[in-house]
């Protein structure tokens, strides 16, 4: 079974399921060198990406910096244009569009019903803008209402969002941290999309604005009917908040499963450096932690085989010659490596 969802496998699945389906995704940028700026390589940032999202669930996308993870996000979002492979998209009316091969002329409307929640919840708001302007500036750009309606309509999200509607006249200054990521919550709301990008929405708040903010998402999924694309870093929330997670490195899908699954017995060497990781409120627990040897894959020069045999204490030969398919090992429980079945490896609540 492939999770990215071929036409043979869908069948499996309900009809009305799958909102995002995505298939061989790729992202390559070019590298430059010379007076000529003539391209002597690519920096493959996503390679051959793989995966499906199920109407309602939250999907997360975890991985160490660099990993293509925001990359992906933001192809899935156009704002990159992918350099191949399938985005396809199941719109409001029932038909599925492949989003990578649109221009965007045509791209517009189906604007409406993806939308993103960027990191940094200052840098995304305009700070010369008030909140009126922020939050109805998707319903002015789509002509939905007249002024007084847009009015009615930011005051109702900034009560969805748990913000006062006398604050519409402020600008965004005049908020904290944890404030201004309702702001751009409200503002991704704003046209009722069917999904949401969250590109790392807490990591820029303090631990306890955080939780506010998560609950706050998962009470808007419950309340709207919204389905998430999570892209994060801190395993901690993604536990959390997730019902399927899948775990990249240099690029690509290393490892995709539900989340308790994931976590409680992770089939990828990676996966499991990753979970010895997180923080335990216990001291004992500190001698878990795997220290990986050597650096991460150069991705416009990745080595041989599996891109991450140079840091695996499990390598074998055909480990560094052959590049291990992402297949199914378990039930829903997906990996690309060649010893899943031969090793046991310690999930975050042994």
């Amino acid at each position: 079974m492939n999770p990215g969802g071929t036409a043979v496998e869908q069948t499996a699945l309900a009809e009305n399921e799958i909102l995002l389906n995505v298939q061989g995704l790729r992202k390559h940028f070019p590298v430059k060198k010379g007076f000529m700026r003539k391209v002597v390589g690519q920096v493959r940032a996503v390679d051959d990406v793989n995966f499906f999202i199920k109407k309602g669930e939250t999907f997360s996308l975890v991985g160490e910096s660099g990993c293509g993870k925001t990359t992906t996000a933001r192809c899935i979002m156009r704002a990159f244009p992918p350099s191949g492979g399938k985005i396809q998209f199941k719109t409001g009316d029932g038909a599925i569009v492949d989003i990578a091969g649109l221009n965007e002329s045509k791209m517009r409307p189906l604007r409406r019903e993806l939308q993103m929640i960027f990191q940094d919840p200052f840098a995304s708001l305009n700070p010369r803008m008030t909140l009126l302007d922020i939050i109805g500036e998707p319903l002015l750009s789509f002509g939905m209402g007249n002024r007084q309606d847009r009015i009615e309509r930011v005051s109702e999200l900034l009560k969805l969002v748990g913000l006062r509607p006398e604050y519409l006249r402020r600008f965004p200054h005049a908020f904290s941290g944890g404030q201004r990521q309702r702001i751009g919550i409200a503002r991704a709301l704003a046209l009722n999309p069917s999904l949401i990008i969250a590109d790392e929405p807490v990591s820029a708040l303090d631990v306890s604005v955080q939780a506010q903010i998560l609950n706050l998402l998962l009470r808007l999924q419950q309340q709207l009917g919204l389905t998430y694309l999570f892209v994060a870093h801190d395993l901690s929330v993604v536990k959390h908040i997730s019902d399927r997670v899948a775990v990249m490195y240099v690029g690509k899908i290393v490892e995709l499963a539900p989340t308790e699954p994931l976590f409680n017995q992770p089939l990828h060497p990676y996966t499991e450096a990753l979970l010895s990781a997180v923080p335990e409120p216990d001291p004992r627990m500190r001698s878990r932690r795997i220290i990986l040897q050597g650096q991460v894959a150069d991705p416009s020069n990745p080595p041989t085989g599996c891109y991450f045999h140079p840091r695996c204490k499990y390598c074998i030969d055909r480990c560094k010659i052959e590049a291990p398919a992402l297949v199914e090992v378990l039930p829903g429980h997906f990996t690309a490596c060649h010893r899943a079945k031969e090793i046991n490896l310690v999930g975050i609540d042994a």
